[in-house]
């Protein structure tokens, strides 16, 4: 039996009994989020508007997001304090038990704080889906965290502000403690505590949504009102959305033909006249040209990182030249703003559905319509490689259920992959993994289309010495001077073999290296570059407005393949002037943009309308009801989750159409 301290002589005075202590922890806690969302405020003041309503708001909606967050951590925490008995709660093991709980709860709320600013210093944002990813991938994240930041000191200042909060808050937890309190903790009083307890976090649940922190068209403002730890959770509740629960909709009929309409070319299925059913064969002009694809993705490449861009700091040497030998596209946007959306949008050309990126639905994630599996179908070698480790965000089992063979980090030769970091191996590392391949596929008489994922233009942002003029580690122009470069040691190897002239070379990034912004989808913030190469391809400028979903059908029109197809995409090359469109989003905000107009669609059937969102400040409205453009963008979107949820894009082909 738990013995009760007899020594009153040494109990600090009487204070506000056991349900104090749920008090001061609330006092500490709104504390911890506050110097947070301060600290934050300071490093994005540049972007936010400096009026006091948006500055008060910022805080008054923080702080109710704040009170959500304790509500649902402090249940269990109310439901010991509440039901545990006198005699244990004032015994001296429960003491020992309370006061280490307080101290490392104070740690956790520390180390979320600065956890906060870590994630801030790479995404401008709160805690989000990458977060959840990252809770996901421990050993890559907490890699990648030791090689960024001094994380010894970090955890080491952590400790030392706990213990000096602790020692402030001490003395109320001891009168917490004290058994001159008994009284105060029975009858009425326990049961109005269990009451609040509950009613809290229901009240949260049911009467908190995410429409409040959205106040103001500035999306710092947004995010800073926000709780970080809250809206993990959010987060990781709401990692796929149902279009058509959340989103503004059309009739089927309607959004279906507007669908079609915008994919264009003529359905020729036996169920052509079936809802949103977009197979059809695309019969491409001129002799069939089964040429090698060798296509690299490259991990962050802001197109504004390039000269050719207008970027005068000299980091892209390389690519600035093959663009001019190449195809250019000049007004090319990332889906989305993970390594996954440009993952999913080139390999199965699907606008992208609002929540997780279709290579993370487990379960849900292959047997889909994809570049592999129509170029495997032509007897092409098809191989995803991969510088990480392929059971990263579901890489593998994504490809390899979709007509690729798998090459990661795992299956490289030690001799062969070299330097490597968190994330994986160095991108020369890489390319000298996929040169072997291509030498075996050739070999063995077969065509290939390699799908390459690099690494390196990543944090902690480190590469072999000796390779360019600024040391290793160094930060962000580092590692993209470095990827250039490698880039430049993978196609001076590659001219030296026998495969080199009947290869096409695709250059395009995942994402940009950024996608904060001052509104809702900002543009730049999505502009990538697309270079494709080849010896007989001319060179040209290509300034036609298009996305990540219109690189398959771009490349299978360039090898002159007639193919069934699912995809949305279009083949760039063949639109007429000033009839480009770019689809682009985060994992709620779904937009289509045309040269002058972004249009978007966000949950609650929200939309939104950016007019000049090239501009640093496009003019934003919010209409209640679609207009035509809206109708587009909802067709697009409306129609890609309607296809994927019924598996209107499932492999393998139709034979009819294959026979086609």
């Amino acid at each position: 039996m738990p013995d009760i301290d007899a020594d009153h002589d040494a109990r600090p005075p009487a204070g506000h009994g056991r349900f104090g202590l749920m008090g001061w922890m609330l006092v500490a806690a709104l504390g911890y989020f506050a110097v947070a969302r301060a600290g934050l405020l300071v490093l994005a003041f540049a972007d936010l508007p400096r009026d006091a309503i948006t500055l008060a708001g910022i805080f008054a909606i923080g702080t109710v997001y704040d009170l959500a967050f304790y509500a649902y951590a402090l249940l269990p925490v109310a439901l010991y304090t509440v039901l545990v008995p006198d005699r244990w709660w004032y015994s001296r093991a429960n003491r020992y038990w309370v006061q280490g709980c307080v101290f490392v709860t104070l740690y956790g709320l520390g180390f979320i704080v600065a956890a906060e600013f870590l994630f801030w210093d790479e995404f401008q944002a709160r805690f989000n889906f990458i977060a959840v990813d990252y809770l996901v991938y421990r050993r890559e994240v907490t890699d990648n965290i030791v090689e960024s930041y001094p994380a010894a000191l970090i955890l080491i200042g952590i400790l030392i502000v706990t213990a000096v909060i602790y020692r402030m808050l001490a003395p109320h937890i001891e009168r917490s403690l004290h058994p001159a309190h008994i009284k105060a903790a029975r009858g009425s009083l326990r049961l109005a505590m269990l009451a609040g307890a509950l009613a809290a976090p229901t009240l949260a649940y049911v009467g908190l949504d995410q429409e409040l922190h959205d106040f103001s068209a500035n999306t710092f403002a947004n995010e800073l009102a926000r709780n970080g730890p809250y809206q993990f959770i959010a987060a990781f509740r709401n990692n796929e959305l149902d279009y058509a629960e959340f989103y503004t909709r059309l009739p089927d009929a309607r959004s279906s033909a507007l669908m079609k309409g915008e994919v264009e070319e003529a359905v020729v299925s036996g169920e052509a006249s079936a809802i949103y059913d977009i197979r059809r064969f695309i019969d491409n002009p001129g002799t069939p040209t089964p040429r090698n694809i060798m296509l690299v993705m490259v991990e962050s490449l802001s197109a504004d990182y390039l000269g050719s861009f207008g970027n005068r700091a000299g980091l892209t040497p390389f690519l600035d030249e093959l663009a001019g030998q190449s195809l250019q596209f000049t007004n090319f946007f990332a889906t989305g703003t993970r390594t996954v959306r440009g993952l999913e949008a080139v390999t199965l050309s699907i606008p992208p559905t609002p929540g997780q990126s279709i290579v993370k639905r487990l379960g849900r994630e292959t047997g889909l319509w994809s570049l592999g599996n129509v170029l495997r179908e032509q007897g092409y070698d098809t191989r995803f490689i991969y510088g990480g480790n392929g059971y990263f965000d579901n890489m593998t089992a994504f490809f390899s259920g979709t007509g690729y063979a798998v090459i990661d980090q795992a299956g490289m030769p030690k001799e062969k992959s070299g330097f490597s970091n968190a994330w994986g191996v160095a991108d020369e590392g890489l390319y000298a993994v996929a040169l072997d391949a291509a030498d075996q596929a050739h070999a063995a008489g077969r065509p290939f289309f390699f799908h390459l994922m690099t690494t390196s233009n990543h944090r902690p942002y480190t590469y072999p010495d000796g390779r360019i003029d600024i040391p290793s580690g160094s930060g962000r122009e580092g590692a993209v001077k470095y990827t250039d470069w490698a880039l430049r040691h993978l196609f001076e190897t590659a001219r030296a073999k026998p495969w080199f002239n009947d290869t096409l070379f695709v250059v395009v990034a995942d994402h940009c290296a950024g996608s904060a912004g001052k509104v809702a989808l900002p543009l730049e913030r999505y502009r990538i570059p697309l270079i494709i190469y080849g010896k007989d391809v001319a060179p040209a400028r290509i300034d036609t407005v298009a996305s990540q979903i219109d690189v398959a059908p771009t490349l299978l029109a360039l090898l002159h393949l007639d193919y069934a197809s699912a995809f949305f995409g279009k083949d760039i090359l063949a639109e007429p002037p000033g009839a480009g469109r770019a689809l682009i989003s985060t994992y709620q905000s779904l937009g289509l943009y045309r040269p002058g107009l972004l249009s978007i669609l966000s949950p609650n059937r929200r939309l939104e309308q950016q007019r000049n969102p090239e501009s640093a400040a496009p003019a934003v409205a919010r209409p209640a009801v679609p207009d035509a453009e809206f109708e587009r963008a909802i067709a697009y979107y409306q129609g890609a989750s309607y296809v994927y949820d019924h598996g209107l894009n499932r492999w393998p082909a139709d034979k009819r159409l294959a026979g086609h």
